[in-house]
């Protein structure tokens, strides 16, 4: 058996290759498994130029997606806005104030959707 620096079994013969955070074989792997946010079920559109140099981003929290789903649909949001965007620990940030834009597009999904901030 071969141990990582990290003290981790990396790889079994009886098991294969296995994963070094939760130690289960990496088919049974759920370290990289994202829930989706457990909140009160309102997507939240709001405007933020908080430690960005006064350039304006806006936020969208409350989005019940997780994972992979959640950056595809980031993507296509922030390409029908035309700009560019990040996804951080759940919430999309897309550059500029978009809300008049999103907000009609969320609500297409069947989101309860509030303008949150000023």
């Amino acid at each position: 058996m071969k141990k990582n620096s990290g003290g981790g079994l990396v790889f079994s013969t009886e098991q294969g290759r296995m994963c070094p955070d939760c130690r289960e074989p990496v088919a049974e792997c759920r370290c990289g498994d994202a829930q989706a946010p457990s909140g009160d079920g309102v997507v939240r559109v709001s405007r933020e130029t908080k430690g960005r140099k006064g350039k304006g981003v806006t936020l969208i929290t409350g989005i019940p997606l997780a994972g992979a789903e959640l950056k595809a649909y980031a993507k296509l949001l922030k390409a029908r806005c035309g700009v560019g965007g990040t996804v951080k620990e759940g919430v999309v940030e897309i550059q500029g104030d978009q809300r008049d834009t999103l907000v009609p597009l969320l609500k297409e999904k069947g989101w309860t959707v509030k303008r949150a901030g000023g």
